[in-house]
């Protein structure tokens, strides 16, 4: 099949492997839930004008959202990004109904603000190296290399350095909750 016979379905994954429901994707990209419906089904030839707005909202390039799906290769590379001071790397591909990253906060003198937050969904995290602070509800847990951690962000939470040298973890989180994921 085409790229473009293909697309419908590609969206239709995309959003539900987020959770998103068509009211979300229309406030997200201003297309109304009719024509993303009828794009989904392919009821509806696909536009630069459709296309690119969904591609952005799902964070994805135009090419990964038209390239035909193979079997071929199933290594990612890693995005870095930095992100609030800290380095931030995916360890999965956008569209993957988990999300991995690795997470290195650097060291400071200046000890971070402990603001707990609370959101829907679960986090886990597993220190590579350094000493994470874990802040859920009213207990301060300490992790060292190894040791993981999980728990229900719908409890208030915060994690950072527990000293001023540096941290390295992993989290796994689904897209639920990547939105509230920028917390720290």
């Amino acid at each position: 099949m085409a790229p473009l016979e293909l697309l419908g379905e590609r969206l239709r994954t995309l959003r539900t492997r987020r959770g998103s429901s068509l009211a979300e994707m229309q406030a997200r990209t201003g297309i109304s839930v009719s024509t993303l419906s009828r794009l989904e089904s392919g009821q509806r030839k696909p536009s630069l004008e459709l296309v690119l707005p969904l591609a952005a909202a799902y964070g994805v390039s135009l090419d990964e959202l038209l390239t035909l799906p193979t079997a071929a290769d199933p290594r990612i590379t890693p995005r870095l990004r930095e992100r609030n001071g800290q380095l931030v790397q995916a360890l999965s591909r956008t569209a993957s109904a988990v999300q991995v990253q690795r997470t290195r906060i650097p060291g400071s003198a200046t000890p971070p603000e402990r603001t707990p937050v609370s959101h829907p969904g679960f986090d886990w995290i597993y220190v590579l190296s350094g000493t994470l602070v874990l802040l859920l509800g009213g207990t301060e847990w300490r992790l060292g290399p190894g040791q993981a951690a999980e728990f229900d962000t719908a409890t208030p939470h915060w994690f950072g350095p527990a000293d001023h040298r540096p941290v390295d973890y992993l989290s796994l989180f689904t897209h639920a909750g990547e939105r509230a994921h920028d917390h720290r």
